[in-house]
Formats: C-alpha cells, sequence, structure tokens
C-alpha cells in the first residue's frame, strides 16, 4: 500500500499492481475490492492503481467533503504515478473520471454508468435526504437498503432482501451509509455543462438492465463529451464490472490499444 497527501493535507491510499503504462481505476459507492475481479485481467500489461476514495479503506478523511476535494484526491494520485493515465471509474467514480480529466493529464478515459444526473431525473431527486432521514432514525440498514433499491436497480426490484442474501459485499455494505449519503448529496448537486472540456477520448459503458436514469445520464455524457464513443452492453446491470469482468475487460482493452467502433450494443 502507498500514499499520497491531499490538497487538505488527509493521506490518499492506493494499491498498486503489475507493470506498464498506468490504468488508474476509480470506485463508486462500494470499496476498492469492487476491482478485484478487473485489476489482475490488467496488471500483466500495465500498472494498475487502485485508490482508496477518502473515508474508504486506509484512506484519510476530515468534516469538509465535497466532490472537488475528491478531484483534487484524484489529481494528488495521478501527479505521484506520474505520466498520462487512463482513468477507468464506476458509477461515483465514473463522475470523478470525468472531472478529473478536465484538469489533469490523462491519456484516456473510461467510465461505466458515471453518476451523473439529468432532466427531470435530476430535478427530483432528493435520495440522499431520504437516507439521511433513515439514518436520523437510527436505521442504517433501511437507509442503504433504499440507496441499492435505487441506485442498482432503478427503484425497480420485487424481492430486495433475497437479492441481498445472494449478495457477498451485505450486510458489510451498510457500514458504508454515512459515506453514501454525502456521496449522493454531491451527485445531486453536479449539474453536467453543456460541453464538457477534455480532450482525452473517452469511452462510455452501459447496459441494457442498468438504472434507466443512468442509461439517460450516459447518453447525455457523451453528447457532451468532443470525443467519445458509447458501447451498451446487452444483459448488464449497474455492475457491469463485475457481472461480466471478461468482457468488460476486452471492450477496455481494445479501446485503450486504439481499437474499437463507433457507439454501439455489444
Amino acid at each position: 500500500m502507498q500514499t499520497v497527501t491531499a490538497a487538505d493535507g488527509i493521506s490518499i491510499a492506493y494499491e498498486q499492481h503489475g507493470e506498464g503504462p498506468p490504468l488508474i481505476l476509480l470506485h463508486g459507492g462500494s470499496t476498492p475490492h469492487y476491482w478485484e475481479p478487473i485489476a489482475p485481467r490488467f496488471s500483466d500489461d500495465y500498472t494498475v492503481i487502485v485508490p482508496h476514495r477518502r473515508g474508504y479503506g486506509d484512506s484519510g478523511d476530515n468534516d469538509h467533503y465535497d466532490l472537488d476535494r475528491e478531484v483534487e484526491d484524484v489529481r494528488a494520485v495521478i501527479d505521484a504515478v506520474g505520466g498520462e493515465p487512463v482513468l477507468f471509474g464506476h458509477s461515483f467514480g465514473g463522475l470523478l473520471t470525468i472531472e478529473a480529466a478536465r484538469v489533469a493529464p490523462v491519456e484516456k478515459i473510461v467510465a461505466y454508468e458515471p453518476a451523473v444526473l439529468v432532466g427531470e431525473y435530476r430535478e427530483q431527486a432528493s435520495l440522499a435526504a431520504q437516507m439521511q432521514a433513515r439514518l436520523d432514525e437510527g436505521e442504517q440498514r433501511s437507509a442503504v437498503k433504499h440507496y441499492i433499491r435505487e441506485v442498482m436497480h432503478g427503484g425497480e426490484i420485487d424481492d430486495l432482501d433475497g437479492w441481498l442474501a445472494e449478495w457477498p459485499p451485505w450486510p458489510d455494505f451498510a457500514s458504508l451509509a454515512e459515506n453514501l449519503v454525502r456521496m449522493n448529496r454531491a451527485v445531486e448537486q453536479y449539474r453536467l455543462p453543456d460541453t464538457l472540456d477534455i480532450d482525452a477520448p473517452a469511452l462510455l459503458l452501459t447496459g441494457t438492465e442498468g438504472p434507466s436514469h443512468l442509461r439517460e445520464s450516459v447518453r447525455a455524457v457523451d453528447e457532451a463529451l468532443p470525443n467519445s464513443r458509447l458501447v451498451e452492453f446487452d444483459g448488464f446491470g449497474h455492475s457491469g464490472p463485475t457481472e461480466a469482468p471478461d468482457r468488460i475487460t476486452a471492450e477496455v482493452r481494445a479501446f485503450i490499444e486504439g481499437e474499437g467502433a463507433p457507439n454501439r450494443t455489444a
């Protein structure tokens, strides 16, 4: 484990695997362990960097939180690694990927269903407040279940408890409740610019079974980027990178190495 000091003085930890050009994997609401199915598939040819977002794993934290601080953390890792890395982010990590690419030198960016809200959904979004209300009542698990229902299943799942019983991160995931609230508050406050000033080529990924609001959002991000393409995976949900790591890895490798096709369904 290595560390770097963020702009506000806290310690940001990051794992490093393999050797080659730098590839930074940015996790979302889950922990850095999210990338365990993905990292080994790149480490033979890339130096794979897995930062621990502030408040997660071995990284520090403080009482002052916003999206800009998270972006500064990513930039600190980029500076520590050196060169121009490829950034690959999932969900909130996808949003960090996009925003970090606006302020730091990167070679390419990849984002799977970045946590960007657009249109009517954004105007009505209140997930952070709904979760906080449950936390105020001492209902930590209820708050996180509400998050999982909305973010991972688009608000539509008949037997959430049955699904959770088969989901390995549960029930430990419930301990992330406060991190998830502040993260969702940052997502709700973020407004996607009409044009994203990013020169690096971008690959955007989504699944046909993902939440409808994130499928709408990834298309809005595609339109805002000057040099991007969108690939939609048939049958994948919001956790596509862990559902089918071989297919995701193959698509990302093809993009990094300069291959690939226009926007399409895979």
